[in-house]
């Protein structure tokens, strides 16, 4: 029912993001009646192959999939080998190659790092595509840590193709684990999702790569602010309120020491008066 999908996707949205297969299947496995719904409206963690032409590394998710195989954005063929799987046009294919150098040097430049890839498909009245990065922590035992952003982009083309209309839906999951013995192990982690709708002009200085590509940026930035702000920082303020770095006496101390400020500029006012 709607009711018990409503309550699934809203506990899955409490849970942690780098347990989400699990709990998924969990669920799936709970209210097989769900399966579909579940598996199309939650985001799962991107995974990593490697393309055996070029011994690139890239993502999969439903996007890049027909049947059991995927299809690299490198090389264009599909993993395990698929005769007849789903190609772009060639003028989109020439769009998406573009759009992969593009997203691979902005992977740079902002993870230092990870995988990024960029799927593109033909629609009537325009293209539609998927924007996918993920970076791994470094390894250490003491930080672990993972980042995955999904950015579904739909563009509708006007008359004359100068100009489109672009709707952006974006995820991220992001989880982050720290051990030390001075703090223990502490977990963080969740999932945002963001839309956004612009029209934009396309000329040769801004195409729609341009275009995608500040959209995405702008969007990354404010979702990276808004988890800082939800996670880092409130974790921080709750910390603050739960521990102090002060023993007792000084905090007794302390106090003291304000109530007697206080009457003492309480008993100067009524003197006054």
């Amino acid at each position: 029912s709607d009711q018990q999908l409503d309550c699934a996707l809203d506990l899955m949205r409490r849970l942690p993001p780098q347990q989400i297969e699990k709990n998924l299947m969990d669920l799936i496995d709970l209210v097989p009646s769900l399966c579909e719904d579940l598996l199309s409206s939650i985001d799962q963690p991107l995974k990593i192959a490697r393309d055996k032409t070029n011994g690139r590394d890239y993502l999969l998710c439903d996007y890049n999939r027909d049947g059991d195989s995927y299809r690299s954005p490198w090389s264009n063929q599909y993993f395990p080998e698929l005769d007849d799987g789903v190609m772009p046009s060639d003028r989109l294919r020439k769009l998406e190659v573009e759009a992969n150098n593009a997203f691979d040097q902005y992977r740079e430049l902002y993870f230092e790092g990870g995988v990024s890839s960029v799927y593109l498909w033909d629609l009537d009245h325009g293209f539609a595509g998927v924007i996918l990065i993920k970076k791994v922590g470094d390894g250490s035992d003491a930080i672990k840590g993972c980042w995955d952003s999904i950015h579904v982009i739909e563009v509708q083309e006007k008359g004359s193709g100068r100009a489109a209309h672009y709707k952006l839906t974006s995820t991220v999951m992001l989880w982050l684990r720290t051990t030390k013995e001075t703090s223990g192990t502490m977990n963080l982690g969740g999932s945002l999702t963001r839309q956004l709708e612009a029209d934009h002009v396309v000329t040769d200085a801004t195409p729609h790569i341009v275009n995608i590509g500040r959209m995405i940026e702008d969007m990354e930035n404010k979702i990276r602010s808004t988890l800082n702000e939800i996670y880092f920082g409130k974790t921080k303020d709750i910390v603050n309120g739960v521990r102090s770095i002060k023993n007792l006496n000084s905090m007794q101390q302390q106090r003291n020491i304000q109530q007697e400020l206080a009457a003492s500029l309480a008993s100067r006012n009524l003197k006054r008066n």
